[in-house]
């Protein structure tokens, strides 16, 4: 017996025990996203923490820049310390280096609004959508009242009420105002109707560009503009609609230029890729890809079991912004003084850089699919009409997708009261953020891809902190359904519409 407890007392005392972990170091070696190796490998303390951690991966790279990173060890990101994320028993089994994948973050960091500085009255129905312009500047609403209004967003107050040319109502919306969207130069503003019509806005004056564009027979369920860095003109514009056809716009000619059709269903999204792709969802349950420049059918993407409502793109917030950079929030209070050449070409670099992010898991643009089936996919629509993924998890309807500005994360709202995140290569489950007590309708993401902000039906908007997947902040005011939201790209303000007729601006105070 004396020998046998001599031999277990040898045994334990070869093993690491739980207690003596914070004496314990493993060796470590950090890793780029794009799967290069830095440096040889070295011993880390388990409890390092994370913010340690950036500063021993500073000298290991050399990051002069000091660029903050966040870092994952087998797909789990370090929040705390090294042992919590990974586990004690990997910390124990672990026989080689253990990978630790640094990711860069925004160098600058969006402070997360805290209150409601004002209500913005005058709309006499329902706000349905609202719209910062991409550099922040400019502020635009589309309501139930058949009105768009542009909004002062240094002094809160009403701007422009635009109701288009008195002499001819032929010219302008007389039904709801269903969508908008901003020219990726900042110096149109599109919105279209349930009547099918489509008008174009000057910000500066409020007043109508030239007359409708017509030729939908039903109502425009989106609008997407030419990317900046493939038209620095910002000459071309796509509309979809439930009469089944997309068209293609000329904003210059006034004039149709190109009309495709071959969904079986109402067209309830479109989106137009970085490299001159088309996109459309529709009730037919599939999405189809078209080439932008004549329209031609490419392929179908299959797959999901009943309407496809939403579509977002991996470089949707690059797109948005063009050349304006977020983090340089001073260009809110300039003028665009660029030539279309100069700024195609700033938008073509930040449009590339986007596209490197992920290293050998990026490359080419991504869309991510939501619909009445309470599923998403997540496509590469470039390469294969096959999904990368199937993503469910959520029990009703997926309203609305949206990737981070920097495509790393997807939020997705549903009518299941949840907000859910997840991978934005892999498209795997990352977590739920559990708040609203009624439907969720939409998201929108703060330009550092740090926090997410979303609306419901319970009347609130609440502001999630993503790296905790927790609530930051439940934000009451509107009196009924919140039913738009969206972040400004300089990310000082956050605007939400609904039921209620008015609109809240939110920011931070100090």
């Amino acid at each position: 017996m004396p020998k046998r407890k001599h031999q277990e007392d040898k045994k334990k005392a070869a093993k690491p025990s739980i207690e003596n972990m914070e004496e314990k170091r493993v060796q470590c070696v950090f890793k780029s996203e794009s799967g290069e190796t830095d440096g040889s490998p070295f011993e880390l303390p388990v409890e390092i923490t994370k913010d340690k951690l950036q500063l021993v991966c500073d000298a290991v790279i050399q990051n002069d820049d000091k660029v903050p990173y966040a870092f994952f060890v087998n797909g789990v990101e370090i929040t705390e310390t090294l042992i919590k994320a990974v586990g004690e028993d990997v910390i124990l089994k672990t026989e080689s280096a253990l990978e630790i994948v640094y990711q860069p973050q925004a160098i600058f960091r969006v402070r997360a609004v805290t209150r409601c500085t004002s209500s913005l009255e005058g709309h006499a129905d329902a706000v349905l959508f609202v719209a910062f312009s991409p550099s922040g500047r400019y502020l635009a609403s589309g309501s139930g009242d058949t009105t768009v209004r542009f909004w002062d967003i240094n002094t809160e107050t009403p701007e422009f009420r635009c109701k288009g040319k008195l002499l001819s109502v032929s010219c302008c919306h007389q039904h709801w105002v269903l969508c908008l969207a901003w020219s990726p130069d900042g110096r149109k503003l599109a919105s279209g109707c349930k009547g099918g019509k489509i008008c174009l806005w000057n910000p500066k004056t409020g007043k109508q560009i030239a007359k409708a564009l017509t030729g939908h027979s039903d109502y425009i369920s989106a609008l997407a503009w030419k990317p900046l860095h493939l038209d620095g003109e910002c000459r071309y514009l796509a509309s979809s609609s439930k009469d089944r056809t997309i068209r293609i716009w000329d904003v210059i000619a006034f004039k149709t230029h190109i009309i495709i059709s071959g969904h079986n269903g109402h067209i309830s999204f479109v989106k137009w890729g970085g490299s001159d792709l088309l996109y459309s969802a529709s009730h037919d349950r599939t999405i189809k890809v078209w080439r932008a420049s004549d329209g031609v059918f490419c392929r179908n993407l299959e797959g999901h079991g009943h309407w496809v409502n939403t579509l977002a793109l991996s470089t949707d917030y690059v797109m948005r912004t063009g050349a304006f950079e977020p983090a340089n929030a001073k260009i809110v209070h300039e003028d665009v003084t660029d030539s279309a050449e100069e700024l195609a070409k700033k938008a073509k670099e930040r449009y590339q850089a986007t596209l490197a992010i992920g290293g050998s898991e990026g490359g080419s643009e991504r869309l991510v699919s939501g619909s009445d089936d309470a599923t998403m996919y997540l496509w590469k629509p470039e390469d294969s009409k096959k999904p990368v993924a199937r993503m469910t998890g959520h029990l009703k309807i997926v309203n609305e997708v949206k990737f981070s500005p920097d495509s790393r994360l997807i939020a997705s709202a549903s009518f299941d009261k949840f907000v859910k995140l997840w991978d934005g290569f892999t498209g795997a489950f990352v977590a739920t953020l559990r708040g609203h007590v009624n439907m969720v309708f939409q998201v929108s993401w703060s330009a550092d891809s740090r926090l997410l902000v979303s609306g419901s039906k319970d009347s609130t908007l609440k502001v999630w902190k993503v790296q905790d997947r927790a609530l930051l902040l439940d934000l009451p005011g509107h009196s009924d359904e919140v039913f738009a939201v969206d972040w400004s790209p300089d990310g000082q303000r956050v605007v939400s519409g609904g039921k209620d007729r008015v609109l809240k601006m939110l920011v931070r105070l100090k």
